[in-house]
C-alpha cells in the first residue's frame, strides 16, 4: 500500500477512530493523543496490512492494543501520595526488584551466554540487545520462526544452567 493509498484509508475511518479513542479515554487529550499514535503505528507498520482485508478492524485494533500497553505502562508508574504529618512524599512504582542480579553475577550470566551453542547464542545475544525478531532473520537470513524458536530454546538452556549452578 502507497502512503496515498495509507491516507485516503485514514479519511474513511478517520471519524470512527476518534469516537474510538474517545472511549477508550474518556479524556479529549488523551484521545487525540491516542489517536495520533495509532496513526503513527499503523503508518509505520503500513506493509503488514494485506490489501483486501478490513482496514477499520485492522487500526482499531492497533489503537485498541496501543490504549492497553499504555495503561498498563501508566499503572505500574503511578505515584501514590502517603500523608504523613501534614507532609506528602510521592512514591514512584517502577522499580522491580530483580534477585536474579543479586544472586547470579554478570560475569557468570555471561559465561553462562557464551557456553551456548553458536545458532542459540547469536539469536539471542541480539534480541538481548534490542534487535527485533524480524531484523535477527534478516541479518542471519533465517525465517522469522526458526528465530524465535531458536531465542526460546536458548532462554530455556540458560534457565535450566541458572537453577543448576543456584541448587
Amino acid at each position: 500500500m502507497t502512503t496515498k493509498e495509507f491516507f485516503k484509508h485514514i479519511e474513511e475511518v478517520n471519524p470512527i477512530l476518534k469516537n474510538f479513542a474517545l472511549r477508550l479515554t474518556q479524556d479529549e487529550e488523551k484521545a487525540l493523543d491516542l489517536y495520533q499514535e495509532t496513526v503513527c503505528k499503523a503508518l509505520k507498520n503500513k506493509d503488514s496490512f494485506t490489501e483486501g482485508t478490513n482496514f477499520k478492524a485492522w487500526i482499531t485494533t492497533i489503537m485498541r492494543n496501543t490504549f492497553i500497553n499504555d495503561y498498563r505502562k501508566a499503572k505500574n508508574n503511578q505515584v501514590t501520595q502517603v500523608g504523613h504529618d501534614g507532609l506528602f512524599f510521592k512514591i514512584h512504582h517502577k522499580t522491580v526488584y530483580n534477585e536474579g542480579e543479586v544472586k547470579v553475577n554478570v560475569d557468570e550470566l555471561k559465561k553462562m551466554i557464551d557456553s551456548l551453542d553458536k545458532k542459540l547464542r547469536i539469536p539471542f545475544k541480539r534480541f538481548y540487545e534490542g534487535y527485533k525478531y524480524h531484523e535477527i532473520a534478516d541479518e542471519l537470513n533465517l525465517p522469522i520462526g526458526t528465530i524465535k524458536s531458536r531465542i526460546h530454546k536458548a532462554r530455556k538452556v540458560l534457565q535450566k544452567q541458572y537453577k543448576s549452578r543456584v541448587a
